[in-house]
C-alpha cells in the first residue's frame, strides 16, 4: 500500500503561482505512477496531470496545459505540481494519486490540499 500526503495549497492572487507537493511512502511507493486530480465545488473530480515512475511520460488536461507542470524526485519519493498563471477557475481541492505502472486506475489517494485563487 502507498500512503500519500499533499501540501503546499493556499490562497493566491489571480496570475500568481503555487507549488504543490505530494510525499509518498509505503513498500510500493518506488514503483508507482503518479497523478494529480482536482475537485471544484459542485463539480466532479477531474484529471489534471500524470507522470510515470521514470518521469518519461507526462500528460496534462487541456485546461491546464502550458500553465501547470508535473515533476517528481524519486530520491525524495515526492511528486510536484507547479501551478502558474493561476485563474479563479483553478480553485479546487487538489489530490495526489498513485497506481502501479501496469494498472489502469489509481488505487491510492491523499487527503487533498485546498487551492483558492482570488480575482
Amino acid at each position: 500500500q502507498v500512503q500519500l500526503v499533499e501540501s503546499g495549497g493556499g490562497l493566491v492572487q489571480a496570475g500568481g503561482s503555487l507549488r504543490l507537493s505530494c510525499a509518498a511512502s509505503g513498500r510500493t511507493a518506488s514503483s508507482s505512477d503518479m497523478g494529480w486530480f482536482r475537485r471544484a465545488p459542485g463539480k466532479a473530480r477531474e484529471f489534471v496531470a500524470a507522470i510515470r515512475r521514470s518521469g518519461g511520460t507526462i500528460s496534462y488536461a487541456s485546461s491546464v496545459k502550458g500553465r501547470f507542470t508535473i515533476s517528481r524526485d524519486n530520491a525524495k519519493n515526492t511528486v510536484y505540481l507547479q501551478l502558474n498563471s493561476l485563474k479563479p477557475e483553478d480553485t479546487a481541492v487538489y489530490y495526489c494519486a498513485a497506481k502501479r505502472s501496469v494498472d489502469v486506475t489509481y488505487d491510492y489517494w491523499g487527503q487533498g490540499t485546498q487551492v483558492t485563487v482570488s480575482s
